[in-house]
Formats: C-alpha cells, structure tokens, sequence
C-alpha cells in the first residue's frame, strides 16, 4: 500500500482535468457553515475522486472535504483510512489564483505513507514513491526524483498564508530564523519545500487533516517532515477532534 503514490497520482490528475474548465469561468459557489466558499469544481472533482478510491480500494474508508461538510465526520476510524481534499485552496480558486491543488493521502496508524497532489494550473503532480518522491507532468510516467534541500545559511524561504499579518510574520521569523517569506494558498506549500524550492512552513492557525495529509507524505518522502511547533510528532487519525489540526511547521533539510 507504500507503493500506490503513482496510482493516487493518476486520480489526482483525473480531477484536476476536471477543475481545470471551471477556473476563471462561470461555475456555481455557495458557503458551508463556518462560512467558507465551496464551489463546482469542489464537488465535481471529489465525485471522481471517491469513485476511484472505492472501486481500487473498496475496503479503506475516505474521509473527504466536502462529504465531510454535509455529513459529518465518524466518530472513531481505523488504522488505515484516505484523506481527500478534492480542492485545497478554494479562496484562491475563486479569487482566480493559481495556488490550488488536489489532494489524496493514505493514513495508517496515524502516519500519512502515501499522497498525490496536482496542482491543476501549472500541470504538476508530486507523489510518493517506493524509492522516495517524485514530480511529473500531467500524464503517464515516472517523473523526476525530487528531495529536499538542506537549509540556506541566510535561513532560507519561509512559505506563509496570504492571510498572514505583518506582526504575525515577524514573531514566526523571531522564532525560526527564516531570511524571507512567500505567500501563497494551499498544499503546494509542502510539495515546494519536498522539491528544494523553499525551506519551512510555520502554520500557527487553523487546518483540517485533508488540507495537509497528501503533501504531508510527500514531503516525509524526500526527507522533509512535519511537526508540532514542540517538535513532537504530527499525527493524523483525530476523530474526536472532527480530524481538526493543531499548530505544526514543516520543514526541509
């Protein structure tokens, strides 16, 4: 099951095609109940994405975005279970930005050990593999090996929400000693660091365990990891939390 990165990486591009028509055009929008954007292309892509995984995987339970939104999430889950964000960044989908993606990662016993994620504008998928993590173009292949850089001794590129406030960057450059920022929406963040493009992501604010599963993975497999901001292990599977995240920070070489 380590090994289906290539496999969720087809999926991934299957609802991107999707997404991709809708971007910039006319779709329909409406707002959950704490108030942030769903659209269309959301729900279009996860139907895809959740008849995939129940016809590869028909025993695994998924835990998904937007089926979440209307029908709640279970009260306990197993040691193996997906996670499906079929959207992350929808603010920025909406906005017409380029910062969203798809996402599918595979949990087992808290850990995430397989993901994809595309990113549907820039026609780029990062996926793990046996040997580590991989990017690709849209279609058939294996890609290129991608790994994580070791920190600049400037102290590198911290990638940050566009919701970040100034005095908010500033007390996360205090405490870990990054040289810059970049601002941008969605899991992308973490496939960026797993490539050696950035180096941290300090995220002192609220996730779902969707949002961040699938790049989470992808990430451990080119030597980056995810943590709390005390350095424990950042572990997925909370359903009496409603699968919400605390604070963690990830991290490149």
């Amino acid at each position: 099951m380590n090994n289906i990165g290539p496999l969720l990486a087809d999926i991934v591009e299957e609802a991107a095609a999707v997404i991709l028509p809708l971007w910039r055009g006319e779709f329909a929008m409406s707002h959950k109940s704490d108030e942030s954007p769903v659209t269309e292309a959301d729900h279009r892509a996860e139907a895809v994405i959740l008849a995939r995984l129940r016809a590869a995987f028909p025993d695994i339970p998924i835990i998904a975005e937007e089926d979440a939104a209307a029908y709640g999430t279970p009260s306990q889950i197993g040691p193996r279970f997906f996670l499906v964000d079929p959207l992350d960044g929808t603010k920025a989908f909406v906005r017409g930005d380029d910062h969203f993606t798809v996402n599918i990662g595979l949990v087992q016993d808290g850990v995430p050990v397989a993901g994809a994620v595309a990113a549907p504008v820039q026609g780029r998928t990062w996926f793990t593999t046996d040997a580590g993590a991989a990017r690709r173009m849209f279609g058939p292949g294996v890609g290129v090996a991608v790994r994580v850089r070791p920190r600049p001794a400037d102290g590198g590129t911290a990638l940050v929400s566009h919701t970040l406030k100034p005095e908010q960057g500033e007390a996360l450059k205090a405490q870990y000693g990054f040289g810059r920022t970049q601002a941008m929406d969605s899991s992308i963040k973490l496939c960026l660091i797993a490539e050696g493009s950035a180096d941290l992501y300090p995220r002192h604010g609220p996730t779902m365990e969707w949002d961040i599963a699938a790049g989470h993975a992808v990430l451990a497999a080119a030597g980056g990891r995810v943590e709390q901001v005390d350095g424990a292990p950042f572990l997925y599977g909370k359903a009496d939390l409603g699968f919400r995240n605390g604070w963690f920070v990830a991290r490149g070489g």
